[in-house]
């Protein structure tokens, strides 16, 4: 098996049909050899009958079932079950264009070294977003740099995000833990960046490249629900508390504590230079507002994630012989 198209879905009845629908006009046009998982994240509306339908008429759709919430667990489950070589993520609610399996491939094969690659992707907003809304709309994985390749450097603080990622499964083995500490966003708590996690182990910690590929176009349609002030705060927020993890992978012991201080600083300072930017217009300007809630998220992350428990213990351990998981394959293994 080629590629493992993998949708990890939380309650995706609605949306789950508008990607099977691309990805079943492509199974017939590319001489690849690819399959569809889609992973339920512990969905409770009719998700189940939807896959059912679609199975009928693709006959490669495989499913499976990961009762860990959060995304990080679900796209975990996902890389244990591909039988590809290449595992290429879309969420529930991007639709790939036409082409994006093939140019999947044929990036593979012009860089091979390519340990990880990213869409571009651009969206499709039910309602008019806020002005200036271009400054945080990589928090929503919009991500269009441009119509050539480019290639993350080791220091790069932006990587791609999930929507649309590819990733070399022997690539995953080698430099991911089965321990990572973000879920993703999950009830309660607006936790982000667990892709961040997990590319940041293959950019820091291996020879493997991480690139962009223009080539791979997607749309990512985002509701009104998701462009309401109080989700972009919460969600910007959810990013901020995040970053913690992100920025000392790698790093042990005093190296660590000396790198929480440094960052502790600058994002205060941060923090301080935006207030006395916008003064009183924080309130009134809805990106500005993010952007603050991003910075406080950052300022406090490290006591947020260690007063949770997120420092105190690993993320329950991920093996592929998880007892909560449950696998119905349509052709067997």
């Amino acid at each position: 098996m080629d590629i493992t198209v993998a949708i990890p879905t939380y309650n995706g009845a609605t949306r789950l049909p508008g990607v099977l629908n691309l990805l079943q006009k492509q199974l017939q046009a590319e001489a690849i050899i690819w399959e569809i998982l889609v992973v339920d994240n512990n969905s409770t509306d009719c998700t189940q009958e939807v896959i059912a339908e679609f199975r009928a008429i693709l006959p490669r759709l495989r499913w499976c079932r990961e009762s860990k919430q959060g995304a990080g667990f679900a796209r975990h489950r996902a890389f244990v079950e591909a039988r590809g070589e290449l595992v290429a993520f879309l969420d529930d609610d991007t639709i790939p264009d036409i082409h994006w399996v093939s140019a999947v491939a044929q990036f593979a094969k012009t860089h091979p070294q390519a340990g990880a690659y990213g869409s571009r992707v651009r969206a499709d907003y039910a309602v008019l977003p806020p002005a200036n809304f271009s400054r945080i709309a990589c928090m929503m994985a919009i991500t269009d740099m441009g119509n050539r390749p480019l290639l993350y450097g080791k220091e790069s603080r932006f990587l791609p995000s999930t929507a649309g990622l590819v990733v070399r499964k022997c690539v995953w083995q080698q430099c991911v833990p089965k321990e990572m500490i973000l879920p993703g966003p999950i009830e309660g708590h607006m936790l982000a960046s667990e892709d961040l996690e997990m590319l940041s182990y293959i950019q820091r910690g291996s020879l493997w490249e991480i690139w962009y590929n223009p080539a791979m176009e997607i749309t990512h349609k985002i509701p009104a629900a998701r462009l309401e002030k109080t989700y972009l705060i919460r969600w910007a927020r959810g990013n901020g508390l995040s970053s913690h993890v992100i920025r000392t992978i790698g790093t042990k012991g005093l190296k660590k504590y000396l790198l929480t201080i440094a960052y502790f600083g600058n994002d205060l300072k941060n923090i301080l230079w935006h207030l006395c930017k916008y003064r009183g217009d924080v309130k009134a300007d809805l990106v500005a507002s993010c952007e603050l809630s991003l910075l406080t998220g950052k300022l406090i992350s490290p006591f947020f994630l260690w007063f949770h428990g997120y420092l105190k213990r690993k993320a329950v351990h991920l093996d592929s012989a998880s007892a909560h998981a449950t696998r119905e394959d349509s052709g067997g293994s």
